[in-house]
């Protein structure tokens, strides 16, 4: 199924059902009195995360969610039966937004968690209601009231500990597949990665990890250039950056220069990215002569001029993967779980 990370739909909450106007005539009792009974109410429609779902797509097709009007009262102080709730299951991590006031009414980040995006109406009043001593025959009933009708955005971003930054050809899929059972698509040309990724990282029993393979960014990406545009905002979800760095680039362009442009545009996009906790990762190991892999890697940490963990890892054949996610691990750990992640997933 095609990753799909935003989608617009319409939700349109019940009716209440009106009152009834009725009064108890029996063979005996020829003047009961009024017993209109009460109009239930409308169902409303709800959002409820599945970790079940990864992809908005469903939403393409299937834009308009009414929940059932509420059944009118009937006679002899029936009350109408109440429409069901309607639950609308999307994946979590979703955020949802009114497209008309571009209000934020929420977000959904946990299994089971429900949020109320269209309320029912409620049921109108029979006219045994308004029965009193000065008014013993009433026919006054009220209508039930409409329910909400919204236009909601919906917008995905995935849920990882650990997310993939990186070039187009960086080999951020290539390590993906190496440390986790995901099979993205690899190829030898770049933007091979069309939409995110997610893959399961078990490190041992109960132990375990979720890391995002997102397209790769190139200068410009926060002005809108390139694919991974769009999925920068998947980034802001993660604990730690893992930002893949190609040691031998096939067009023999400064592997530097590249990764600080890349950072750049982290900072032009989010502060808040820019800061995140980042790990770098030295990949692509076996193309370099092993005579000059230190000089070749020192080269590229004193030019980054980074002071945080770094790792060597040659992904095509798992070289350096143990030790990295390991240590991954390790320092999630220490972290503690956080909401908004995938860790039991």
């Amino acid at each position: 199924m095609k990753f799909v990370d935003e989608a617009s739909i319409r939700v349109e909450a019940g009716n209440g059902g009106r009152g009834c106007l009725s009064f108890l005539r029996l063979k005996f009792m020829p003047k009961g009195g009024p017993d209109g009974g009460d109009g239930g109410n409308g169902g409303s429609v709800y959002l409820q995360g599945d970790s079940g779902l990864n992809t908005l797509a469903d939403f393409r097709h299937s834009r308009q969610h009414r929940a059932r009007n509420g059944e009118p009262g009937r006679g002899r102080n029936c009350t109408g039966a109440s429409a069901d709730d309607l639950v609308v299951r999307v994946p979590l991590g979703t955020r949802v937004w009114d497209e008309d006031t571009e209000e934020l009414i929420g977000e959904l980040t946990r299994e089971g968690e429900r949020l109320l995006v269209a309320k029912g109406g409620e049921g109108g009043l029979g006219n045994a209601r308004f029965k009193s001593s000065t008014n013993r025959a009433p026919r006054k009933t009220t209508p039930g009231t409409a329910g909400d009708q919204r236009y909601l955005r919906m917008e995905l971003q995935v849920l990882a500990d650990v997310g993939l930054l990186g070039l187009p050809n960086a080999g951020k899929s290539t390590f993906l597949r190496a440390v986790s059972a995901a099979r993205p698509k690899v190829a030898d040309y770049p933007f091979t990665t069309l939409y995110p990724n997610l893959g399961v990282v078990r490190v041992g029993e109960y132990r375990s990890f979720v890391i995002a393979d997102i397209p790769g960014l190139i200068e410009g990406a926060a002005e809108g250039v390139g694919l991974g545009v769009q999925f920068l905002k998947h980034l802001s979800r993660t604990r730690i950056l893992l930002h893949l760095v190609d040691v031998a680039p096939f067009d023999g362009s400064d592997p530097v220069k590249e990764a600080s442009a890349l950072l750049n545009e982290l900072s032009k996009y989010s502060d808040e990215l820019a800061d995140k906790e980042r790990w770098l990762v030295l990949n692509k190991l076996d193309l370099v002569p092993d005579d000059e892999r230190e000089a070749r890697c020192q080269d590229i940490v004193d030019g980054l001029d980074f002071d945080g963990p770094v790792y060597r890892v040659s992904a095509i054949n798992g070289e350096g993967c143990n030790k990295l996610t390991g240590a991954l691990m390790g320092h999630l750990e220490e972290l503690g779980d956080e909401a908004g992640t995938l860790h039991d997933a």
